[in-house]
């Protein structure tokens, strides 16, 4: 009877402990799993992160659902892609939380695009050309060195509003650097053999991704950005992709493969389905799985 006693007071005081760091955490909202796996290596046990839009969702259309509302209204910390990427659903979302500490210019917002060089950054904008990002492509954090910036912005903003646990994030923020760091070098070893190879992508959002790691995107399915692909660019990539000897197609998660696929039995080619995000399958658990993933995946189709 004595140890049931004690066994049930153990646990009690197990449970208001957990309980207590449950309270004292730091309560982020981010728009993607990226950016909720980059959080979660700064602030460590600090942070408890919900990311809105999953791993493999297209990030520029996301429901923006009540129980968004309700967790940003409870929110510390609100970590946004920016460039206008989430412009469809994030500005309703944060005007329905009303809580002034993340909104843009509060102590908990933050832009993660801050300090990132961009590429393709319009000279002017014609909606005529598509779906145009007007402050430069947005997805760049499929760079793995623009995680260090992203990393950093996170970090400016835990600091502002934890102050106390500043040494906990800068200890936290150098281990990710160095990683960061160990795991390009690797990555980059490995798309050595394949650098300058002309591929064809579904949609305009790899070019981080290509300049990083020495690819060459020749033409896309899309006839312009987020236009659906139509029979004449279909005919015409594939008479490109036979022309230039050209023998892969990246496709992401959200888009069908149906285009793809037809694409690449006509033009002796294959689809390559590349994650763009964490989360986008069970494998890719955090940043560095999604390089990890994407990488064997790139290499395993160039061979």
């Amino acid at each position: 009877m004595k140890n049931s006693r004690s066994t049930i007071l153990f646990l009690a005081l197990l449970s208001l402990f957990m309980f207590s760091i449950g309270m004292c955490q730091i309560k982020v909202v981010t728009t993607l799993t990226d950016l909720k796996s980059i959080t979660e290596l700064i602030g460590g046990d600090r942070v408890d992160v919900f990311a809105i839009a999953t791993g493999y969702q297209n990030p520029h259309f996301v429901d923006p659902k009540p129980s968004y509302i309700l967790k940003l209204s409870r929110a510390d910390m609100f970590v946004t892609v920016g460039l206008d990427l989430e412009i469809g659903w994030v500005p309703p979302l944060l005007n329905s939380a009303r809580n002034a500490k993340i909104q843009k210019g509060g102590e908990g917002y933050t832009d993660a695009s801050l300090n990132i060089p961009l590429l393709q950054v319009p000279a002017s904008v014609n909606r005529g050309e598509g779906d145009i990002h007007i402050y430069g492509n947005p997805h760049y954090w499929l760079d793995p060195m623009n995680g260090k910036i992203i990393a950093q912005n996170i970090f400016n903003t835990l600091v502002r509003i934890d102050p106390e646990h500043r040494e906990l994030y800068e200890a936290n923020l150098r281990r990710f650097v160095g990683t960061i760091d160990t795991k390009v070098k690797e990555w980059t070893e490995k798309v050595a053999p394949f650098r300058n190879t002309k591929v064809i992508a579904y949609h305009n959002e790899w070019p981080y991704f290509e300049q990083r790691f020495g690819l060459h995107i020749m033409d896309f399915l899309e006839p312009k950005p987020g236009i659906p692909p139509t029979p004449s660019q279909l005919a015409k990539v594939i008479e490109e992709m036979k022309r230039e000897n050209i023998k892969i197609i990246i496709n992401s998660p959200y888009f069908t493969t149906e285009d793809a696929s037809l694409v690449a039995r006509n033009a002796g080619g294959k689809v390559v389905t590349l994650a763009t995000s964490v989360g986008a399958n069970q494998n890719i658990k955090n940043y560095f799985d999604l390089f990890d993933y994407d990488v064997a995946q790139i290499v395993s189709a160039l061979q």
